[in-house]
């Protein structure tokens, strides 16, 4: 990994043996939009605060189809103006399967005012981690990804329409160590070059699944894990496509196996650099709520009550694709949670809490468990903070018990208020008036956003499916 820059002459410096550079900025979908940039044009553009980048990163999907609705930030009324792109120098990396160029990720703001765009992704985390640092908070963060590998290309996926994928490896081989001797050095490449890219990696494993792997990256400042999170993606393919591999963070790739998730590990941690969920000397607490919440300090009982008030205005934020709710349809089943609930250590909760005695004090954290490997990490990330600082700001009680005391009950299961079973009714709950969504992401953030979802539900629906075709042609 690079050494970033502190101001710009140490950024003349570092760039004095390049020509070039790469820039890139991450769109509604998650998708990196970027270019090459002439040094000297690049070093210009650091020094006057940005330069001017197309709106219509945030005027079309993933497929780069204009919305055929007008949206508010990019659309054929401002002409799909430009934006300022600014800089992120302190975050400076350089790619090891590209010549080791460097590469630099931009946020955008209005040109006029100068104010972030509300659905800039990393905008919107930079919201939620401002609001934590005047309370002299620092948000951290943490995210796991389950994801599955395909012996083709983007031709030869193309060529086979998209069916009848060829899986890295055969059956479901979890925590394999035999699986990892072969392919080895793809295996091995993901995590070496990723240490390079300056990406830190926990744990690097199979999961069960054919092909699966699943990779847990280090726990780190909330905006520095979005980053690592989103370009650990970029990373895994362009490394696949030098190994004829391709692998996918499609949340259910398969219907009759386990999805892929993205779990996402949060806390807070104060100015001298204690962890905020933890509780005194690691000693329960005699006022919490219930047996599950002893271990967490008060201002985590309060931030779970947040999450657990907004999860269902957010859901979007959480599983943004048509495919992702095919993830939770399972539910428990497939350790996919699709409720609102939490437990202490419990993998069949929505949050699960990890704190002593499972582990030591400083590690107390939640661990979200909605999201699927399609997540836009910064807005998952920026919308659990936002929804939990509001809960601390508020002083919120939990709404429900733990799910071990509620399915213990009779009739308990039926209590538990489950979360939207399509992309459609999601996005329906987020963009309702006052909901929770809007609250902590403001009108305009709601509006484009879900105009940009509603698209994918239009497409949806106008979609043929394969299993249509089975089911309907002959006997329709």
């Amino acid at each position: 990994m690079a050494v970033s820059p502190k101001n710009l002459d140490e950024l003349k410096t570092l760039l004095a043996n390049d020509n070039k550079v790469k820039v890139a900025g991450i769109d509604v979908d998650g998708v990196l939009r970027g270019k090459f940039m002439s040094r000297d044009k690049f070093l210009s553009a650091a020094k006057d605060d940005g330069f001017g980048f197309c709106s219509v990163i945030f005027g079309w999907d993933m497929h780069d189809t204009v919305y055929p609705k007008e949206l508010l930030i990019s659309n054929r009324q401002n002409g799909y103006r430009d934006l300022l792109a600014r800089i992120d120098l302190s975050l400076m990396r350089r790619i090891p399967w590209e010549d080791n160029v460097p590469l630099f990720l931009l946020s955008f703001c209005d040109p006029e005012t100068k104010e972030p765009v509300s659905v800039c992704p990393r905008g919107a985390l930079k919201k939620a981690m401002k609001i934590a640092e005047e309370k002299g908070w620092r948000c951290m963060a943490g995210c796991e990804y389950e994801y599955f590998q395909f012996k083709e290309t983007p031709y030869t996926a193309a060529e086979k329409g998209f069916t009848r994928l060829t899986p890295l490896t055969p059956g479901m081989h979890g925590y394999s160590m035999l699986r990892t001797t072969l392919n080895q050095d793809y295996f091995h490449d993901l995590f070496n070059m990723s240490e390079q890219f300056g990406i830190s990696i926990e744990g690097h494993h199979t999961e069960t699944g054919p092909g699966v792997f699943e990779t847990a990256l280090t726990y780190t400042d909330a905006l520095r894990m979005a980053d690592n999170a989103i370009l650990f993606k970029l990373l895994a393919k362009s490394v696949g496509i030098k190994h004829g591999i391709m692998p996918s963070f499609m949340a259910k790739p398969w219907g009759n196996l386990p999805g892929c998730s993205g779990h996402t590990h949060v806390s807070l941690r104060t100015a001298d650099g204690k962890n905020l969920f933890a509780v005194a000397d690691g000693k329960p607490r005699s006022d919490a709520q219930y047996e599950d919440t002893r271990f967490i300090s008060q201002e985590a009982e309060w931030f779970l009550a947040g999450v657990l008030e907004g999860l269902a205005d957010i859901v979007p934020l959480l599983v943004p694709t048509i495919n992702g709710y095919k993830r939770l349809v399972g539910g428990e089943s497939f350790w996919a949670p699709n409720a609102v609930t939490y437990g202490y250590d419990s993998r069949a909760a929505s949050v699960r809490i990890i704190s002593p005695p499972s582990c030591p004090p400083a590690s107390t954290r939640f661990e979200v468990r909605v999201p699927g490997a399609d997540m836009l990490p910064h807005y998952a990330i920026a919308a659990i903070f936002l929804t939990g600082l509001r809960g601390i700001a508020k002083r919120l009680p939990l709404p429900c018990e733990p799910i071990a005391t509620l399915q213990a009950r009779p009739g308990g299961k039926e209590s538990v208020v489950k979360l939207a079973k399509s992309l459609e009714d999601a996005t329906r709950e987020m963009m309702k008036k006052g909901s929770v969504a809007r609250e902590v992401f403001g009108d305009e953030f709601v509006e484009h956003y879900g105009g940009t979802r509603l698209h994918e539900v239009d497409l949806w629906n106008e979609a043929v499916t394969s299993w249509e075709v089975e089911r309907y042609l002959e006997l329709a």
